[in-house]
């Protein structure tokens, strides 16, 4: 069966319904994934306990059924927990100690658009390098009969993954703070809410209803765009805080009480510091996009900071191997050691209002020893045609530089520092800049770098 090639991802299956992505595909897709995951389980099909999920998307009831199909088809028995966030598909694979699972999600992306998210034991993400393109050459090579002989079940994990979560924080520590949400019509009311309503907030519900149409607004915070209206309502009521969602609800953003939204780095090394009190001397992960803020912060709470490749698949492997308490991505992803290695929305939410609360303090006054230190670029992206030449170049003009390629080229002076690391996806460079001198200098210094990759 030929499918287009794009779709396979370096962290995901994601494409356009019925144009790239059908019920037909989805079908193949399940009995690839249950391929993949008895060899790397070795074990036969049917000894396989695969998870199943799926968002509120329109096309996701159907396209999870034929994910369904492909896999008992294939032999394997899937547990199939219906409509969740994706963090609790983790959940699911992680408690029960299943083989993998599957996702039926596109998480921040527009509404015409499907895919999946796919994991192994440990949930443990596959990925462009292990799993996602053998899954594509299995589909490419052609299946055959499905063998049959698989089963599936249905369970509810809701009040299990909520226990889990809550473990998190002493819930008696929350003081009853004005929050603004923003589920943007996505998994976030369902999964996250009844957590807050137990905390004795002063919680204002928006686009709470999961709704595939996305009638609002789409569920990508990170885009300006679609987080201004958190931004202005925070401002209108003079709430503490607002906390915003992606689409499957993984990701969670958060405005402070000044109605400014709050880079991820920052968020890391907060929840660092937050973690390190609980569990002193802790290692703890940040991408190599990060604002020093992070090492820095972690070092001074007495933990140990390691850098790492960007991306789910790489941080959920290392935190296993490491053993690190959490991990952070400037992007949003948050993970946690007690969470299966995985990527939360809800966890780093709790873990938020238990800070403020503990703190006394309000989110800006936390952001403001970072604000007046750490000046950032946030993540800027550049078309080019040749990404290695970009990046050769960038090495022979700061050759006086500490240089490394853990990600990309990271390029290190006393003062200021940056990333610039190839999209796997499109013909793009992705930088991120710091300086400790002052804003003008970060734009300066920025400039310059963007210069040289546009030229």
């Amino acid at each position: 069966m030929r499918v287009p090639s794009e779709i396979f991802k370096a962290y995901d299956i994601r494409g356009l319904y019925g144009e790239q992505i059908d019920g037909d595909v989805a079908e193949q897709i399940g009995r690839a994934f249950v391929r993949v995951l008895a060899d790397l389980a070795g074990k036969e099909p049917g000894d396989l306990g695969i998870g199943l999920g799926r968002d509120m998307r329109l096309t996701a009831p159907e396209l999870s059924e034929r994910y369904l199909k492909g896999m008992v088809g294939e032999g394997a028995h899937v547990i199939d927990a219906g409509e969740v966030g994706t963090e609790m598909l983790y959940y699911l694979v992680g408690s029960r100690g299943l083989d993998g699972g599957l996702m039926c999600t596109a998480s921040h992306n527009p509404k015409a658009y499907t895919g999946a998210k796919l994991v192994r034991e440990g949930s443990i993400a596959l990925s462009g390098d292990e799993g996602i393109q053998d899954i594509r050459r299995l589909i490419e090579e052609g299946l055959g009969e499905a063998p049959g002989g698989g089963s599936s079940e249905q369970v509810d994990i809701a009040e299990d993954f909520r226990k889990a979560a809550v473990a998190f924080i002493d819930p008696d520590n929350v003081r009853p703070l004005k929050v603004i949400v923003d589920g943007g019509n996505g998994m976030a009311g369902p999964m996250v809410g009844p957590l807050l309503d137990r905390l004795g907030l002063d919680v204002v519900e928006t686009y709470w209803t999961p709704d595939g149409t996305f009638p609002d607004h789409e569920p990508n915070p990170l885009l300006e765009e679609n987080r201004q209206f958190i931004i202005d309502k925070v401002r209108e009521t003079g709430a503490d805080l607002g906390i915003a969602w992606d689409g499957d609800a993984d990701r969670c953003f958060f405005i402070d009480d000044t109605g400014q939204f709050v880079p991820g780095d920052f968020l890391t090394a907060i929840f660092a510091e937050h973690l390190l009190a609980k569990q002193p001397g802790a290692s703890i992960l940040y991408d190599v996009r990060a604002s020093w803020a992070v090492p820095r912060t972690v070092e001074a709470a007495g933990g140990k900071a390691f850098a790492n490749r960007v991306g789910h698949a790489f941080f959920k492997t290392r935190m296993r191997d490491e053993g690190a308490i959490f991990g952070g991505e400037v992007s949003g992803h948050y993970y946690f050691h007690d969470f299966y290695n995985a990527d939360s929305g809800t966890i780093p939410a709790l873990l938020m209002l238990e800070k403020l609360s503990v703190e006394g303090k309000r989110l800006s006054e936390l952001l403001e020893p970072y604000r007046s230190t750490y000046f950032i670029s946030g993540e800027i992206n550049s078309e080019v045609d040749d990404q290695q030449a970009k990046m050769d170049a960038i090495e022979e003009r700061y050759a006086d530089a500490r240089i490394s390629h853990l990600d990309g080229v990271s390029v290190d002076y006393d003062d200021w520092h940056f990333n610039v690391r190839p999209s796997n996806t499109e013909p793009l460079l992705r930088l991120c800049l710091e300086s400790l001198v002052s804003e003008e200098d970060m734009e300066r210094r920025r400039d310059e770098v963007l210069g040289l990759i546009r030229s």
